[in-house]
């Protein structure tokens, strides 16, 4: 939250954000010069400057800080456009509107660098579900390829990095970050799900494969991310790749990059160079000093010589130094990943999975609500003291409600239930939007409140989704009002800025669509048949008010709680739900 409030007085004084940030700050908090990566000697002379304007001239510099923020308010605060619902014609507009800044040919939306467009990708996968659309389809399926089969992906071990630095998804900031994994799994789940796509089925394996590996801690829960950089010494324990050896300090992509010469030395001549041409490792290089990112960009006539040469190539990567991992555990991200882990393990009959979400989710409730409220991180077990913000609450409450349809454990409804009237109570802003922080959270020069979904969804369209899906489950019409009320606020930004309001928008089709209420009862052979269903936003249960007094062992389909006749015949459900796989 403070954060976000200092980038949004940069952009607005300098028209870009970026770290390192620095503001300048009266003792009141107010920012009167903001910037982003001063050179060393000119920060001096800065520094230098801002001293002698406050020993100087300290009444204008306290007037233009109060100024800046009275502007700030003015601009970014009170209410987007209130109104209705966003209906189909809107919806179909932003579609459009994301052509004109896709990539066909490399997919992605603009140049570099290129971060992936997790929430429009899903936005897009629902479109296409309601209209058909194939170009919606096809900057996914682009898109969703290009990325799975760039450097961006981790070819070895799976999981994604940050962002790509270059337009062609080859060479990545290395981080790995545990919220873009835990979104793109459920980007490349729903693409199986539409379209059956092997591609996306493998990205999911790997990509849960990674999680639980890599990222899963002693408590269960998941951790922030792993780090960029490998420290560079040289060495059996650190081998020197492509010249990159620096004595102990960090080198970016260590651990991850390669030469020609350490594949044949791993794997042999032929099958070293085999692996070379598959996997685009050039003498020059796509990375630095000779070595290079390891790409996919074709399956090979042989996958079983690909798995030999990936297994291979993977231990002995794993001999060489790791980069760090950042071991807090953040409540918000741990709910992204929960929610698509979940949904992962039932949808591909994967207990551990399915038992893996459900320990991180014990650990929020168990750890991270303190007295009803939420906390933002905790490690080792122990939670911290920085209190939840509106993106944990939203998160948190899709992840349990999630983890209760899979479950059919009634306590994770009522406990999504409490975090959503503690939202509602605390973080509302009176015209049916959200503030980022609490009413009682430490007070700020400004209440951050921002709606646009970047790498990470707003913590507004987080909320509206999880109110969405409640009502769904429960037929609250509060929730479902709440719900709308929040989505129309957002709704100017589908037409013209669609990139940045990608997750409100997939809120908005479920909707449209209802969302749709599937209840199966007394009829377990056909639970995983009716989750798979391709209807925006849909809730599938096997217990709860959905299934309350259904005489028939079958499968409802129902809207608002109105249901539609039962069915109990297979081909029926696959046909009424849209299933396609």
């Amino acid at each position: 939250d403070v954060d976000a409030v200092y980038m949004e007085a940069t952009q607005a004084l300098t028209g870009s954000g970026g770290w390192p940030m620095t503001c300048f700050l009266t003792p009141n908090g107010e920012p009167f010069f903001c910037g982003t990566y001063f050179p060393q000697i000119p920060f001096r002379r800065l520094l230098a400057s801002v001293a002698r304007a406050w020993e100087t001239d300290r009444e204008k510099v306290r007037s233009g800080g109060a100024d800046i923020v009275r502007q700030l308010a003015e601009h970014f605060g009170g209410p987007r456009g209130r109104g209705q619902a966003p209906g189909a014609e809107l919806l179909d507009r932003a579609v459009v509107a994301l052509t004109r800044s896709f990539d066909s040919r490399l997919g992605g939306f603009g140049g570099a660098p290129k971060f992936p467009p997790s929430s429009v990708l899903e936005f897009l996968l629902r479109a296409h579900a309601r209209t058909g659309d194939a170009t919606a389809l096809a900057m996914v399926e682009r898109t969703a390829e290009a990325m799975a089969r760039g450097g961006i992906y981790d070819q070895l071990g799976g999981g994604f990095a940050r962002y790509s630095t270059d337009a062609s998804w080859i060479v990545p900031h290395f981080e790995k970050m545990l919220y873009d994994n835990g979104l793109l799994l459920r980007v490349y789940l729903h693409l199986w799900r539409q379209t059956g796509s092997p591609l996306a089925e493998r990205v999911v394996r790997e990509t849960v494969a990674f999680l639980l590996r890599d990222l899963r801690t002693a408590q269960g829960g998941f951790a922030s991310a792993l780090d960029a950089d490998t420290p560079g010494d040289s060495g059996p324990d650190g081998p020197d790749v492509g010249g990159m050896a620096t004595g102990g300090m960090g080198v970016e992509g260590l651990t991850y990059v390669w030469t020609p010469a350490q594949l044949v030395e791993v794997l042999g001549d032929d099958d070293g160079a085999w692996a070379a041409r598959l996997f685009d490792v050039t003498p020059d290089g796509t990375f630095e000093h000779g070595s290079s990112v390891l790409q996919l960009l074709v399956d090979p006539a042989e996958p079983a010589r690909l798995e030999r040469a990936r297994a291979a190539l993977f231990d002995a990567r794993q001999r060489r130094r790791q980069p760090g991992r950042d071991d807090k555990v953040v409540a918000g991200w741990n709910g992204l990943t929960i929610s698509a882990l979940v949904e992962a393990g039932a949808l591909f009959e994967q207990p551990e999975w399915v038992d893996a979400a459900v320990r991180a989710a014990v650990l929020l409730r168990d750890t991270h609500l303190v007295d009803g409220r939420l906390r933002r991180v905790s490690r080792d077990g122990v939670v911290g003291a920085p209190a939840g913000v509106l993106e944990d609450y939203g998160a948190v409450a899709a992840a349990w409600l999630a983890v209760h349809q899979v479950t059919g454990d009634l306590g994770w409804l009522s406990a999504a239930e409490a975090l959503l009237d503690t939202a509602l109570a605390r973080f509302a802003d009176g015209e049916g939007g959200f503030h980022d922080t609490a009413d009682d959270a430490e007070v700020l020069v400004r209440r951050p409140q921002d709606v646009t979904d970047g790498a990470t969804p707003s913590g507004t369209s987080l909320v509206a989704g999880s109110l969405l899906t409640y009502a769904a489950l429960t037929g609250s019409t509060r929730h479902r009002e709440a719900a709308e009320a929040a989505v129309a606020g957002v709704a100017s930004l589908f037409a013209e800025n669609a990139r940045f309001a990608g997750e409100s928008a997939a809120v908005a089709e479920a909707l449209l669509a209802g969302p749709a209420e599937v209840a199966v009862v007394r009829r377990p052979e056909l639970v995983r048949l009716a989750r798979l269903t391709t209807s925006p936003g849909a809730v599938v249960v096997t217990t709860g008010p959905l299934t309350e007094d259904r005489p028939e062992a079958a499968v409802y389909v129902c809207r608002h709680f109105t249901c539609e006749r039962p069915l109990t015949d297979a081909d029926e459900v696959r046909a009424r739900l849209g299933v396609r796989v």
